[in-house]
């Protein structure tokens, strides 16, 4: 009872005394339970600070009521040390700012929660960039990066983020507001002196590193990149303690890894490095992974900046999918075990290719006889760098179960210790009856080994700890660490007094005493840990509640399982580049990223929530903002589909709930669409001008009043072509292709189809347009189960007869063409009609790529230069890719195409016409989309394939927008 007062008494006076969110809720504890790793611990609660001063109040209450604190940025940590019973104070939405940039003396002052590669955005225009760079760099924020002591892929070339870390301000247990920085022996003595907390911190860490060097030279691992327990030996001196950028004494350097555990940092100044100007690429092969660990030290005495690994398992999976296997040839040559991806930078093209020259030379004399692909041109640079990023996506979508656990993965040796380390933790873990996968910095000698296991098995969680020893005996005669980048947490914090001994682990018990007397910064990290096996997000006693689904989720092994392949990893939290996940974008909030709406609906199925909530209007409240973009599908490197999980979740929403008018109307839209097209066409678009009619509609159905909803068209795409075209040939012996009237352009812009329709028959084909019908897209976006399926089988039905005959399908509407491709699967999984329409359905692009490759594709096309915006379409990009379309715009040799790097336009179907979105529809758009297309020359053309797309572009940037078949149409000149 005591506690309980005391925890509503903090809360009462944090909330009087802060101008942030204090979140007390079960949701918001819910969204922050996990982070990256394989825990979840439910928090006390959660500020969102708006100030340094916030921060501040928080912690002056915590030391008053005894409660723990928990800073946290991006929640990104593999080991677990972002997730704790404690008020959780996340800096990432407000406190992420760059304070000031030194260009001539090379540093940066920033607030924690600023992401690393938004940073490295900023400092572009100073040929800076900061050093280290973990391969979360697009989410992970500067706080976490310096609480972590991170670094990764070029870490030979820059070391660990403590080698770069110049100052902190950190606010200490007792709430002092203080200033870390290198001091000199004068210096020191001064702050010494002091009465205060401060002084004594430095009183007290002065005498325990100098009197205790012995004990800190012997238990600290040789190699250098390391940063598990407490930086200790970078306040001794040695041959194997001597580091750049160290200065003097600097408490700075303590605070650098430990993980939350010492003080909350509220600023950070850091050391910057040139950017590189040019990079190159060797590509090794080799027969084996032995072969390739083992010869890493060889290839490391000619200086490359980074070692990567691609091994044989996402050599496999990369070569099962076409487009990557394309890539993969590239620069693979036979068929090799493993790759070993080698990078040179340099200050010029020629001075790169000579060190790449010179690796493949050093190997012949070596008398290593493997193939070194060069890679100069840096569409091939990026091919690889494509396929060794999708490598570690497949492994983490592994389907099941059986996952790819990170615990022992953080380990790194002496690298010509690589080799043996990783063969003898694969027979130890094969003995278990489990297999391993593997990705690597192979030239830190830290190869990222994630076991395969099923942590909702009691026997099969008994294998963390065990496997977990093992790895540590190896790396104590080896001569490794424990952690090379990724932090102790709750993985490894439990095995620092054996790694370390007990004398070492005595003094970081000492230094977390020291500076934290009332154990309340982030409790049971680095020391005093609990079993590792304790607060698994899964665990042997994980159980689910089955639902009984419409769509079919059988590829997924059911419903919850599909949401199960979230892992916490966080990249639905990037800003930077892509599409995922456009309202966490422009909110910045958890709840509104695909993680946070995949721990949310698992709460809910497995009993962390009542079951009830699975189907409340709260979750409807965490859904609302995903709009189905499809984004994660591809970008998720565990292929999280949140939009079809929220077709199922709207679908069981209204089994029990009212289905609102306006959702029926937008679903019904089709529908609606032929029957307002036509006759009828001048009076509804008259009504639609009216202010007074989109006021009515905004107040009576919620309909946004700041939008005109799209003009019918008084002669459809189908009517047209009935009067200008005549009746069907049937006995034309001309090729045929079946041309798809979809809703958008049959009845809204039929001048697309038309394009369409005139560029295939100069093509030489015999064009066939199907009656009108509908895909059920509109349907299936407002989880209207039933009419969605009726539209499926509807289309099915038109279709497949040509499909039976092979006759090609081509759509113009990508939202229309892909349902097809995937939807009409899950709607109608045992119809073979549908899975034969869907593997004879093309976007337009495609179908033209196909005509190309065959080399079927003669048209006579305009000479004149012509420059063109591309923006693609979410569905578009996330299930083909922009590349056929942008090949299409490029057939005119003198056309120029730059694809916008836009993400989600915003719009999203009807999503931007709904008026509690309409505000978040145009920030999405107004984030990269409408800016450039503002910045652009008028007599450039804007392209976008999606007809909600060029709806967001025309009103929102006042610029006409064409669908590309339309800028292709013009180009034809006979």
């Amino acid at each position: 009872m005591e506690e309980n007062q005391a925890l509503n008494d903090f809360f009462a006076d944090l909330e009087k005394l802060t101008h942030g969110d204090v979140r007390k809720d079960n949701y918001s504890r819910i969204l922050y339970s996990t982070d990256a790793s394989i825990y979840q611990i439910k928090p006390l609660g959660v500020l969102i600070p708006k100030s340094v001063e916030d921060v501040q109040a928080a912690v002056e209450l915590a030391k008053k009521y005894k409660i723990p604190l928990l800073p946290r940025t991006g929640g990104s940590s593999l080991a677990g040390q972002a997730v704790n019973e404690a008020l959780v104070i996340d800096m990432s939405k407000n406190l992420n700012k760059v304070l000031e940039v030194n260009q001539e003396e090379q540093w940066v002052r920033v607030q924690p929660g600023i992401v690393l590669d938004v940073l490295n955005n900023q400092l572009q225009s100073y040929s800076l960039q900061f050093g280290p760079d973990p391969a979360s760099s697009n989410r992970a924020a500067m706080g976490g990066i310096v609480a972590n002591n991170s670094t990764g892929a070029h870490s030979i070339l820059y070391g660990m983020t403590a080698d770069h870390l110049l100052e902190t301000r950190v606010f200490l247990s007792d709430s002092s507001d203080v200033h870390f920085e290198a001091l000199d022996s004068n210096m020191l003595a001064q702050k010494q002196k002091r009465t205060d907390f401060e002084g004594r911190l430095y009183k007290e860490v002065a005498h325990l590193t100098r009197s205790n060097a012995e004990i800190i030279r012997k238990g600290t691992p040789r190699h250098w990149r390391r940063c598990g327990g407490y930086n200790l030996d970078r306040f001794i001196e040695g041959p194997a303690f001597k580091y750049p950028q160290n200065p003097g004494f600097n408490l700075a350097k303590l605070i650098c890894g430990s993980e939350g555990t010492l003080a909350i940092m509220h600023e950070i100044k850091l050391n910057l490095v040139p950017r590189p100007k040019y990079a190159a690429l060797g590509i090794v092969h080799f027969t084996s992974l032995y072969e390739a660990l083992s010869k890493t030290p060889t290839i490391l005495e000619v200086g490359p900046s980074a070692i990567e690994l691609l091994d044989n398992y996402a050599l496999t999976l990369c070569l099962q999918l076409p487009a990557y296997s394309k890539l993969l040839k590239t620069f693979m040559k036979g068929s090799p075990n493993c790759l070993l991806i080698a990078e040179f930078i340099g200050n010029s093209e020629s001075e790169v290719k000579e060190k790449v020259e010179n690796l493949t030379r050093h190997l012949h004399q070596q008398k290593l006889s493997t193939e070194v692909v060069p890679a100069i041109d840096k569409t091939i640079q990026q091919n690889v760098w494509s396929v060794r990023k999708v490598g570690l996506g497949l492994l983490m979508s592994i389907k099941g179960d059986y996952k790819p656990i990170p615990f022992i993965e953080d380990a790194a040796v002496p690298t010509e210790h690589l080799a043996d380390y990783v063969t003898k933790i694969e027979k130890f873990c094969d003995d278990l009856g489990t297999k391993v996968a593997y990705y690597a910095h192979a030239s830190a000698g830290c190869l990222h080994i994630r076991p395969l296991i099923n942590t909702k098995l009691a026997k099969e969680v008994e294998k963390l700890p065990e496997i977990s020893r093992f790895a540590v005996e190896l790396l104590s005669q080896y001569g490794g660490s424990l952690s090379s980048e990724h932090g102790d947490g709750r993985s490894r914090s439990w095995l620092n007094e054996y790694f370390y001994g007990k004398d070492l682990y005595h003094l970081y018990k000492e230094t977390k005493k020291i500076f934290d007397p009332d154990n309340i910064l982030n409790p049971g990290i680095v020391v005093d840990a609990q079993d590792m096996r304790e607060n698994l997000r899964y665990g042997a006693n994980y159980t689910v509640k089955e639902i009984n689904t419409k769509y079919d989720f059988s590829e997924n092994q059911g419903f919850h399982r599909a949401v199960e392949m979230c892992n916490g990893a966080g990249i639905c939290r990037k800003t930077t580049t892509g599409t995922m996940c456009p309202s966490f974008m422009v909110t910045g909030e958890e709840e509104h990223s695909t993680r946070g709406r995949a721990n949310a609906l698992r709460a809910a199925l497995s009993g962390t929530l009542k079951f009830e909530e699975f189907t409340s209007k709260r979750m409807f409240d965490v859904m609302d903002l995903c709009i189905e973009c499809k984004a994660c599908k591809s970008e998720c490197p565990s292929m999280v589909d949140m939009a079809k999980i929220k077709f199922e979740f709207l679908t069981q929403f209204y089994d029990q709930h009212p289905i609102p008018l306006r959702t029926r109307l937008f679903a019904y839209m089709p529908d609606l669409s032929r029957i307002f097209s036509g006759s009828f066409s001048k009076i509804i678009n008259w009504l639609n001008s009216l202010k007074i009619i989109r006021f009515f509609l905004h107040r009576s159905l919620g309909i946004t009043k700041y939008r005109k909803l799209p003009e019918y068209v008084s002669e459809s795409f189908t009517q047209w072509y009935k009067k200008n075209r005549g009746k069907d040939d049937t006995d034309n012996e001309s090729p045929k292709v079946v041309l798809f009237p979809d809703t958008f352009n049959n009845y809204h812009q039929p001048q697309v189809l038309i394009s369409a329709l005139e560029i295939l028959e100069s093509l030489g084909f015999h064009v066939l347009i199907p009656r009108p019908c509908c895909c059920g897209r509109a349907a299936i976006s407002k989880g209207l189960f039933k009419k969605a399926k009726a539209a499926a089988q509807n289309t099915v039905k038109v279709l497949h007869t040509f499909a039976l005959q092979g006759i090609p399908i081509v759509g113009l509407e990508p939202g229309c063409i892909l349902t097809m491709r995937e939807e009409h699967l899950w709607l109608l999984p045992d119809n073979q009609s549908a899975r034969l329409i869907a593997k004879n359905s093309y976007l337009f692009e495609e179908f033209i790529a196909l005509l190309k490759e065959k080399g079927k594709l003669n048209l006579s096309l305009s000479e004149k230069g012509q420059h063109i915006l591309l923006h693609g379409h979410c569905h578009q990009k996330s299930i083909v890719g922009t590349a056929p379309v942008i090949d299409m715009l490029s057939l005119p040799t003198n056309y120029t195409v730059e694809e916008i790097d836009s993400g989600c336009c915003g719009m999203a179907g009807s999503f931007g016409y709904e008026k509690e979105h309409y505000d978040i529809s145009m920030q999405i758009a107004e984030r990269k989309l409408l800016p450039a297309v503002r910045d652009q020359k008028q007599d450039t053309l804007i392209a976008a394939s999606g007809f909600s797309c060029r709806h967001q572009i025309i009103q929102g940037a006042g610029r006409s927008v064409l669908h590309p078949v339309e800028i292709l149409r013009q180009a034809i000149t006979t």
